[in-house]
């Protein structure tokens, strides 16, 4: 945890596309006194495009620009900010895909790893990002995780859902097409999702966690009457990791075991790709659920929804989940220093 009396964790606030919602989730979010009972925001990214969001929602806070994250007031009613960029608003236009946009969302990730690096913030939530607008802007990574661990220089990244405080998925594949998630599904890929799902969990202080994988098929493939991919790729995954140390169960249909894990039969669920998770997730809860990467030198979260070009600068747009993705990363910061202290203690 950063130094000081302050014990609540120090979470650098990315601002996302300006272009879309990512500065008016942002404002609002950081509008709720609740929040800083047990985490410190800090905001990543532009000043006029920050104060041109909490007019656009009719926010009234002090934006106090600093230099250092040691610096902020860290108090309701006021937003500080680290100045990442200098763009007038006139430069980014909401709803457009722009090189402008998608440049300025690069700065703030690469901010964010700079002070994360250095024990100078303890998290780092991220407001949304568009996929294209960083294409066009020559960013040579697809989405924030890749850019995390390309620029923390990390391997064995996964995805975890957070789904309030019943629900945790990961996912063995994430951006690509269903028939392109099914082919990579191998036994040693469904093995090394199980590895390190469990390995996160324990870093997280959940000691000895239990696994659920879901199954791909109709009531698990039937036996091989709807498919056989239970039989020659999961049951074998789930067998390895088992034998691996891993306390793993699977394939189970995937229709009741996301309800199992809301149950407490498992700690977390492993889903095969993007739809079967997230499906699960946003029905179950939609604004609370945040998206954590795991396998990072620190705690990251983001919201789990994308820009919205066709509401941005309505300031219509919903903070909960910002609000919730920072909440998040305090904890789970917490989670990470408590787990360290214990591991060093022990």
């Amino acid at each position: 945890m950063t130094e000081g009396p302050d014990h609540r964790p120090l979470v650098g606030v990315t601002m996302g596309d300006p272009a879309g919602i990512g500065p008016e989730i942002v404002v609002r979010a950081l509008t709720r006194p609740e929040l800083y009972r047990s985490v410190r925001p800090l905001v990543l990214g532009d000043e006029a495009l920050l104060a041109r969001a909490a007019e656009i929602c009719g926010v009234k806070v002090e934006v106090n620009v600093v230099d250092a994250p040691a610096a902020g007031r860290l108090v309701p009613g006021v937003v500080d900010l680290i100045p990442v960029t200098e763009l007038s608003p006139e430069q980014v236009p909401f709803g457009r895909v722009s090189p402008e946009a998608g440049r300025a969302c690069f700065e703030y990730i690469k901010k964010s790893v700079e002070l994360a690096l250095a024990g100078r913030i303890d998290a780092v939530a991220t407001a949304p990002v568009n996929k294209a607008a960083l294409q066009a802007a020559g960013v040579p990574y697809l989405d924030h995780t890749q850019a995390y661990a390309a620029l923390t220089g990390s391997t064995g990244v996964l995805t975890m859902f957070v789904v309030g405080d019943r629900l945790k998925i990961f996912f063995a594949t994430r951006h690509v097409s269903l028939r392109q998630a099914i082919a990579e599904l191998t036994v040693n890929r469904v093995y090394e999702v199980l590895v390190l799902a469990d390995r996160a969990l324990r870093r997280f202080g959940f000691g000895d966690p239990r696994l659920a994988l879901a199954a791909l098929n109709p009531h698990a493939g039937e036996g091989g009457l709807f498919g056989d991919e239970e039989i020659t790729v999961l049951a074998p995954a789930v067998e390895r990791a088992r034998a691996a140390g891993v306390r793993a169960d699977g394939p189970i249909p995937a229709d009741s075991v996301f309800y199992l894990c809301l149950q407490g039969r498992y700690d977390a669920v492993v889903s095969l790709y993007h739809d079967q998770g997230h499906i699960a997730a946003k029905t179950y809860d939609f604004d609370r659920t945040v998206s954590l990467t795991t396998g990072l030198p620190f705690v990251r979260t983001s919201v789990d929804h994308g820009t919205a070009y066709d509401i941005a600068g309505r300031g219509i747009a919903r903070a909960e989940s910002m609000a919730e993705a920072v909440r998040v990363a305090g904890e789970y910061a917490r989670r990470l220093w408590a787990a360290s202290r214990s591991t060093a203690g022990g």
